[in-house]
């Protein structure tokens, strides 16, 4: 029993407590706050008509901050303006070649490593430099082949008594014995070598096929090898791929073609690089999409896994976009506060679009040319707060489903703001939300809807 009495005693002492400090805080002249009791017992409530707005004009949370309160603080004010953003999107990228340029060497056959040259991995190779010599016996039977069939075309040749039609099959016998060589791995240059000496040879050399960088070096002298393994893996970087992750609310910005700007930051180097036709991939393990761009690499600056700085322009449409410090975000709102004039400050619920910089778009809640809050928003937050706090004591809010701002229901009821939609009331904070409400209520159901999920 006397645990509950001191209970009670506690709980209307600390009513008590916050009554005396509301009224503390009204009673100052440069912060007033706009309910109904705190007009009636605030002195600084007296004065110049011209300087008071009716109540039924504002929303709840309102509050009004005197001009040195205001210069203390550091609270300034700026025009919301509807246009066009120009930004940068800034990632970093990474080097790799391009999948394109890249040559495997494969054993075609089994055979013996027999002879290596001084190419290891990281060295610039030119198109037809040897790489490695092999032995393999299914080479000599293709040779021999093919020096026979060379044999006949050149008898056939110096007796011309054989017809055209022998000829051209001996022509067409000696390209296929070609293929051969070539399809065992020989390479052009050394079929033509044994074509002009006439002479079989056991080692066949593997030549690059194009110029690049060995990234792979599989063989060591006298290493047995059997068909299919990979020997040599050589990267063409004249061009290159740049590699860089962003989120998938960034990826719309990005079109096929898009140029980019590219830095080698330790070198300053720039390089001009543009987004590929191919569409960003995902990637389950960062949760990002990952975004491909082409550059040329003059004198092989650019080397596969460098980091670079990656820069895309980005043009936005028109939008309403503010600084991001004039939106106070509680998690589950994101709020501004609106100039009324005359010192008076509204919270005004907005919703938010894309955020780039310091920048963020307002899809809904404001209008251009509102002046809003841009820096000291804190302090107003706190006194609206305050203000709301104690509006709730004597009638209950809602949240206007077309603007988002805070309504009180006993003034929405007074100056006839609600609708009935489907059983249920709303209320509005001025007859132009009503007026878009009535007109499309299943559209605002929906934004709810989704806002809530």
């Amino acid at each position: 029993m006397k645990r509950t009495f001191f209970f009670a005693i506690g709980l209307l002492l600390l009513v008590a407590s916050f009554l005396a400090g509301y009224w503390y805080k009204t009673r100052d002249g440069r912060t007033v706050t706009l309910s109904r009791e705190a007009k009636s017992t605030s002195p600084s409530s007296i004065g110049d008509s011209s300087d008071q707005v009716p109540e039924d004009d504002m929303a709840p949370g309102t509050v009004r901050v005197g001009p040195e309160k205001q210069e203390m603080f550091g609270i300034r004010v700026g025009t919301a303006r509807r246009a066009s953003e120009t930004h940068t999107l800034r990632l970093v990228g990474r080097v790799a070649a391009d999948e394109t340029r890249v040559y495997r060497i494969n054993a075609a056959v089994d055979g013996w490593i027999r002879g290596t040259f001084s190419n290891t991995t990281g060295s610039l190779v030119k198109k037809d430099e040897p790489l490695v010599s092999f032995y393999s016996p299914e080479f000599l039977s293709a040779e021999q082949a093919y020096l026979y069939a060379l044999g006949a075309l050149d008898r056939f040749t110096a007796d011309e008594s054989e017809t055209p039609g022998q000829i051209n099959l001996t022509n067409v016998n000696i390209q296929q014995y070609r293929s051969s060589l070539r399809n065992l791995g020989m390479g052009d240059l050394q079929i033509e070598e044994i074509a002009r000496t006439r002479k079989l040879t056991q080692d066949v050399l593997i030549t690059a096929p194009a110029t690049g960088f060995v990234i792979a070096r599989n063989i060591s002298p006298g290493q047995k090898f059997d068909k299919g393994t990979e020997l040599y893996r050589i990267a063409d970087l004249d061009r290159v791929w740049i590699l860089a992750d962003l989120f998938e609310n960034e990826a719309q910005y990005l079109k096929p073609g898009k140029s980019a700007k590219v830095t080698l930051l330790h070198q300053k180097k720039v390089f001009q690089a543009k987004v590929s036709h191919i569409l960003p991939q995902f990637d389950p393990i960062t949760r990002t999409l990952k975004v491909r761009l082409e550059t040329d690499n003059p004198n092989y600056l650019l080397r596969p896994d460098m980091f670079v700085d990656v820069e895309l322009p980005i043009a936005l449409p028109p939008a309403i976009a503010v600084p991001s410090e004039a939106i106070l975000d509680s998690g589950l709102r994101k709020t501004v506060f609106v100039d009324r004039g005359n010192g008076l400050f509204e919270p005004r619920e907005v919703e938010t679009g894309w955020r780039f910089g310091n920048r963020v778009q307002i899809v809904r809640g404001l209008k251009p040319g509102e002046r809003i809050v841009i820096s000291g928003n804190f302090l107003i937050d706190s006194e609206s707060r305050l203000e709301l706090a104690a509006a709730g004591m004597y009638s209950s809010l809602t949240t206007d489903p077309v603007c988002g701002m805070s309504v009180s229901i006993s003034k929405a009821e007074k100056a006839g703001m609600k609708s009935v939609y489907r059983g249920k009331t709303y209320y509005f904070s001025s007859p132009e939300c009503k007026r878009q409400f009535d007109q499309n209520p299943d559209h605002y159901m929906e934004q709810a809807r989704v806002k809530h999920d």
